[in-house]
């Protein structure tokens, strides 16, 4: 029986250990069923990076603002961002943004900085 491998590392060592299955290189515990649905709330940059709760992004693109006549231009940046992995309308980083204050974007238009 071949075991996949690891959501999360995509490491090939997984091993068997009662109903879990465990990554030994990055210590990622889960069950047969559960890696499907933890591929898909991975949320990554418009670069490819893997972004994560707390990192620092960068806009590389202008972007209107809904409602009013200003606009983030790009290179702005936005510290400690909190990725929303449910967001039904592709708004996937919820951030505060210099300048303009609390706001949620898109990730296809931010890179890791």
């Amino acid at each position: 029986m071949s075991l996949p491998n690891c959501p999360k590392c995509n490491s090939e060592y997984a091993y068997q250990d009662g109903d879990l299955l465990i990554c030994p290189e990055c210590s990622h515990e889960w069950k047969e069923g559960e890696s499907k649905a933890e591929e898909a709330t991975i949320i990554k940059d418009a670069n490819g990076n893997v972004l994560s709760d707390g990192d620092t992004v960068t806009v590389i693109k202008d972007l209107k603002i809904k409602g009013s006549s200003s606009v983030v231009k790009v290179g702005t940046k936005a510290k400690n961002i909190r990725l929303l992995p449910d967001a039904t309308d592709g708004h996937d980083i919820d951030c505060k943004v210099d300048g303009f204050g609390p706001m949620k974007l898109k990730s296809e238009f931010v890179k890791k900085a």
